[in-house]
């Protein structure tokens, strides 16, 4: 099937056709059309499999061009990262009409977005928080919304939404289009479905939370830190030199000990984001490695959900994800627009109990397969201060997992206390 088959307009086609895409997307295909028709839709598909033209395109078309005022189509997301991806996505499929968009999104002074409001727009891109502090400032009228759309709805429920969301259902026109897409499909966002759409049509192209099958996956063991950091400088260095990764980890602690170290050895090619930096420095960096002109960029999960730069050749996880949702969008970050693509994730010891959460999870097909570490990859002797972080941590693991478990040192500190209690009668007897 070609666009021309799904009764897109000429100046649309002009921009699939000016934006190099040469044929639609499985969801795509079934999604296109339903939209033009009016329908509810839920999308369930693998990440970089072209959701967000899906439901750009027909959405456009339905504006009917331009006009004056209010905005008529919004677009929720969780980060701002993905909300500028997505308010890029939409001028450029835009870019034959007089159709404009606009994006919303916090960490900036409202002032500006409030004058871009009043100006008119047709399209807004959104994030929860600041769609809902805009209307509140009485500066984002929604009389006019006639279609809306959540956007990575599985993340919006992890990061705490589901308030501002509600808030947003009592504000906009009970008579709209609603569209649901992600690429994943959990409980708590089929909760959300039921209240958000009305008798929706579901197009699920693939098993929800299925890895990207051009991606290839690798389970590595590492025993510590410098161990990971050493492995991760091999295949940057060694086994794809030229290649532009995305290195993800825990925590913003973990972004800055990773980035230090491998600037050591690769000055100037890496960058770092995190939620904790300004957003003109997190804006900066990844456009630096969507342009090129840094080779790896070390992130917390803040980049991990719908980011498309489709020249990532690499995806490693330093850290095992704590959710399989979170490890397939790790990964879909490479692999995008039918490319192929590699996926290394590093277990220590505590990682061991995230990696079967995650791996069971899979389809068994889609399972990353083990593979030993290099022989040129320098194996480190784990410090006493990290062995001792990982005894604890093994520690609270097991507890969780099983409430009646003592502790790896609970003989040890009951006899040391039995030893003193009988020292200190003796004492008293003197």
């Amino acid at each position: 099937m070609q666009f021309e088959d799904l009764k897109l307009k000429r100046q649309f086609l002009n921009a699939v056709s000016d934006l190099g895409f040469v044929k639609p997307t499985p969801i795509q295909i079934q999604a296109i059309p339903r939209i033009l028709a009016g329908q509810d839709v839920i999308g369930v598909a693998q990440t970089g499999t072209g959701k967000t033209g899906a439901y750009v395109l027909p959405l456009l078309q339905k504006l009917k061009g331009r006009q004056d005022g209010a905005p008529r189509v919004a677009i929720l997301v969780p980060t701002k990262e993905l909300a500028l991806q997505v308010h890029g996505a939409v001028e450029s499929f835009a870019m034959h009409t007089d159709i404009r968009a606009l994006a919303l999104v916090g960490g900036v002074g409202p002032k500006t977005q409030i004058a871009e409001l009043e100006a008119g727009t047709d399209v807004v891109v959104a994030t929860p928080g600041r769609f809902m502090e805009l209307y509140l400032k009485g500066a984002l009228v929604t009389k006019k919304l006639h279609s809306m759309v959540l956007d990575e709805a599985d993340r919006m429920m992890d990061m705490g939404f589901m308030p501002q969301l509600r808030d947003m259902l009592e504000v906009i026109p009970r008579k709209r289009q609603n569209l649901l897409f992600s690429a994943t499909f959990p409980q708590r966002v089929e909760r959300l479905a039921d209240e958000f759409l009305l008798w929706p049509t579901r197009i699920e192209v693939t098993p929800e939370g299925t890895p990207v099958a051009s991606v290839e996956q690798y389970v590595v063991r590492a025993p510590n830190v410098q161990t990971k950091i050493n492995a991760v400088l091999h295949w940057l260095t060694d086994a794809h030199p030229e290649s532009r990764a995305l290195l993800f980890v825990r925590t913003k602690e973990d972004a800055k000990r990773v980035r230090v170290a491998l600037e050591e050895t690769m000055p100037r090619q890496v960058a770092e984001i995190h939620s904790n930096k300004a957003q003109h420095t997190r804006l900066a960096a990844m456009s630096q490695f969507r342009a090129g002109e840094v080779r790896v960029l070390v992130s917390t999960d803040v980049s991990a959900r719908g980011i498309d730069v489709p020249e990532t050749e690499v995806v490693i996880n330093f850290n095992v994800p704590r959710m399989s949702d979170d490890y397939v969008h790790r990964i879909g970050r490479t692999g995008r627009a039918d490319r192929s693509g590699m996926a290394y994730t590093l277990v220590d010891p505590t990682d061991e109990v995230a990696l079967v959460r995650v791996v069971e999870r899979l389809p068994a097909e889609s399972r990353p397969q083990d593979l030993e570490l290099s022989s040129q990859v320098e194996v480190t002797e784990t410090p006493p201060w990290e062995a001792k972080s990982m005894a604890r941590t093994i520690d609270f693991q097991k507890r969780k997992a099983d409430p009646t478990y003592k502790g790896a040192f609970h003989e040890k500190k009951r006899k040391s206390s039995s030893k003193s209690g009988s020292g200190g009668r003796r004492r008293k007897k003197r």
